[in-house]
């Protein structure tokens, strides 16, 4: 399929068997519990289809930020001419008019000896075909999807690339690559898009906007990845590899702790939206090491003022000093949010030198007032009630004054996350990084494009796990959920 594609592509997706890859998004209990029906992918087995993202537009409405890929795929039906058309014309139509409305105007000519398509919705959103013997061309890009049919015949297709040859697979759902071209333009939008998100500070936007494309652009080479299907859902794969400096020195300012402080997982209400345990084996270390990288890794001057103000950038966590927070405490660090927006969130360490962790604390907290007992906890509370600091054994729980005692209920009531099974899969992983979460949203949407749901108000959660794992060449993370990240690309339509 790669001979197929054009070689400026940044970013390549490929599946070998569309119709098993879709099946296995169809085979979860989430889906099944949605959908009408299991939809009938029997038209699509043994069709390949590959997915070259060749750039990205951007655009703004209403404060809200766009990020669109400009993409051509290719299909190999494998089947006679007649029938790949008949496909096209039929359940290529379909898809689009559901996608783009009923009202999408379809306009069809003869081309090159195949068949050309282009609809256009209400809004003016174009999207194109050609069909040629058993191939479909698809995509938002015209031009480029009449250059594809050339591409076999000469030499600037993605046989060229080397990574690409090296992760494919037939055992994969899929596979797929995003080369230095497509982190450069990723990076743009992820530094606007983290900006808009972290501060309202036009000044601190702008500086988080400037420093981190930077950043990643300097720091990361490339990003593969593939999916494959588990007893536990489908397994999403990213092997990030970054520069041999860059890597030799997260190697090391990231070892995980070969044993961790004991405990903490009693603390843990198991109807959390999110939690993730960190795991280093010296946390001072590890935020020196890759301040020092990030600050090496952008100009001089926005270097100097991201370590000048790097004690800032803990103060959503209520830590006013970052390096005496993180020369405190033990090797495990756990946050927990518990809703979707992020407003109720506490976090809890081991405690290894309790008055330098209380000096690194928010300033709205006032150590030197009476605490209060409660839930067999030493609380001190910011002048609004809204910050709490509990001391409860070894540990400490910061965070909103709701949650910290949510977590203090969980262990005196006895119904947490330690008498979970979830619980085992934290104990048992010496990963950097481990998060267990909610996803809200995405198991209607994926319903309602690959079928109807059963009840039109029908909502259903659905979880997810992803481990960081630090490699010789970057970082591995893998994800295991019930969709996965051809999920994921599927709601975006």
């Amino acid at each position: 399929m790669r001979s197929l594609l054009p070689n400026k592509a940044v970013v390549y997706l490929e599946t070998d068997d569309l119709a098993k890859t879709l099946g296995s998004l169809t085979d979860s209990r989430a889906f099944q519990e949605l959908a009408d029906k299991k939809p009938d992918f029997s038209a699509l087995e043994n069709m390949q289809l590959a997915v070259a993202v060749t750039g990205f537009e951007t655009s703004a409405e209403n404060s809200v930020l766009n990020f669109k890929p400009q993409f051509v795929a290719v299909a190999e039906t494998h089947a006679w001419s007649w029938q790949t058309l008949s496909f096209a014309e039929t359940r290529l139509d379909n898809f689009v008019r559901k996608n783009y409305g009923e009202s999408t105007k379809l306009e069809t000519s003869a081309k090159d000896g195949g068949k050309f398509f282009n609809w256009r919705a209400s809004d003016n959103r174009q999207v194109f075909a050609f069909v040629k013997g058993s191939l479909i061309y698809f995509g938002t890009d015209a031009a480029m999807i009449e250059q594809c049919p050339a591409i076999k015949k000469g030499n600037d297709s993605l046989m060229k690339n080397e990574s690409l040859s090296r992760v494919y697979s037939k055992n994969n759902l899929a596979f797929g690559y995003v080369s230095a071209e497509g982190l450069k333009e990723i990076a743009d939008f992820a530094g606007v898009n983290v900006a808009v998100k972290t501060t309202e500070e036009s000044a601190e936007q702008s500086f988080i906007a400037r420093i981190l494309p930077q950043i990643l652009q300097n720091t990361t080479r490339e990003i593969v990845w593939t999916a494959n299907k588990t007893g536990s859902g489908i397994e999403d794969k990213f092997s990030v590899s970054l520069t041999t400096e860059v890597a030799a020195v997260a190697q090391v300012a990231l070892t995980p702790a070969e044993s961790l402080p004991g405990g903490t997982l009693e603390f843990l209400p198991p109807d959390f939206f999110s939690a993730t345990r960190y795991n280093l084996l010296d946390p001072l270390a590890a935020w020196r090491g890759l301040l020092l990288l990030t600050a090496k890794n952008t100009d001089a001057v926005s270097g100097r003022v991201l370590m000048e103000f790097s004690d800032r950038l803990l103060e959503p966590y209520e830590i006013s000093g970052a390096e005496k927070f993180l020369g405190a405490i033990d090797s495990e660090i756990i946050t927990i949010q518990f809703d979707a927006e992020g407003e109720k969130s506490v976090t809890i360490v081991t405690v290894n030198d309790p008055e330098r962790l209380k000096n690194s604390l928010s300033k709205e907290i006032d150590f030197k007032l009476k605490s209060a007992n409660q839930v067999n906890a030493e609380i001190w509370f910011s002048k609004d009630k809204q910050v709490a600091a509990a001391f409860v054994e070894n540990k400490l729980i910061l965070g909103n004054t709701e949650s910290v005692l949510r977590c203090l209920e969980a262990k005196h009531g006895g119904f947490n996350l330690a008498r979970n099974s979830m619980s085992n899969k934290f104990a048992a992983t010496r990963s950097a990084a481990i998060t267990f979460g909610k996803d809200l949203d995405s198991a209607e949407k994926i319903v309602e494009v690959l079928a109807k749901k059963r009840y039109s108000d029908q909502k259903l959660a659905t979880f997810y796990s992803t481990e960081t794992q630090i490699t010789e060449k970057g970082f591995e993370r893998k994800t295991v959920s019930d969709f996965g990240l051809i999920g994921s690309i599927l709601k975006q339509l």
